[in-house]
């Protein structure tokens, strides 16, 4: 499958021939369950024998001993010394959920929050072809991307020289803005916008698109922080096909040619 090669101004200045992975057959059945494998929740819980000594010890409700409640018309719970005077005791109660300050009757559980699903090799490979042949299909961009349902969309995949990287991010985000032209440009550039609702006060004060991912090679390096940069190397299910395929993609000549090594390489071992 051959496609063609744009410069920084978004004209055509040559072409090359795209790994076989391009043109396979999307598997969303399959890139949904790596996604599902993928996933990463911060286990959170309590330390499991946090609290077992607030209180110095059980009391007992026997005669004749020391530090006994018998008598004294309380509950037999365990219970901290505030103060005392002789073997009078004031107490409170500690330790148990019930009591203040005590433990938590039902805490989160470390164990119900590691993922512990697998996937085998031969479908994360399949994945990884789909997500990248989607990322060519105007089809899948327009059912990823809602402001470009109903749009026609053309040029994919979009293949930019080399020279991108070396752009400054003015200079940057005007070139995709020619590359891109102006209808997928308005969901290029990423967004970050206030949270409205109690949300903004728990952490997710802030929300932002995805917007387009540039794929540079190896030897490439490009800091900006106008778009998403990942290297061919790194690249994964989960860059190009999170919250479904379809990706808006733009991939260095050098990047492709470092793809169609790593799948070559990849297929050989599976």
């Amino acid at each position: 499958m051959k496609t063609k090669i744009l410069d920084i101004n978004g004209k055509e200045k040559g072409s090359i021939d795209l790994p076989k992975a391009f043109s396979e057959k999307v598997r969303k059945d399959i890139i949904a369950k790596v996604l599902e494998t993928e996933k990463v929740k911060q286990p959170y819980a309590p330390s499991p024998i946090a609290g077992q000594y607030a209180a110095r010890g059980k009391l007992q409700h026997t005669r004749k001993v020391w530090k006994t409640t018998q008598g004294k018309g309380i509950s037999r719970v365990p219970r901290k010394i505030m103060s005392r005077r002789g073997s009078q005791f004031n107490w409170v109660g500690a330790e148990i959920p019930g009591a203040r300050g005590g433990r938590k009757a039902h805490p989160p559980k470390i164990i119900s929050m590691i993922n512990t699903k697998r996937i085998n090799k031969k479908e994360l490979l399949v994945a990884i072809k789909s997500a990248l042949s989607a990322t060519t299909n105007e089809k899948f961009v327009a059912e990823k991307y809602e402001r470009l349902k109903d749009k026609k969309i053309t040029g994919l995949p979009f293949i930019v020289e080399s020279k991108i990287t070396s752009l400054k991010t003015k200079e940057l985000i005007s070139s995709l803005k020619n590359i891109l032209g102006k209808e997928l440009f308005d969901v290029a550039i990423k967004k970050k916008s206030v949270r409205s609702g109690i949300g903004k006060l728990r952490g997710r004060r802030y929300k932002s698109n995805a917007g387009v991912l540039l794929v540079v090679g190896e030897k490439e390096k490009l800091k900006t922080n106008a778009i998403e940069v990942k290297g061919a190397k790194g690249l994964n299910v989960t860059d190009l096909a999170n919250g479904g395929a379809g990706r808006l993609v733009v991939y260095t000549e050098e990047a492709i040619k470092n793809l169609g090594e790593r799948l070559k390489w990849i297929s050989n071992q599976s």
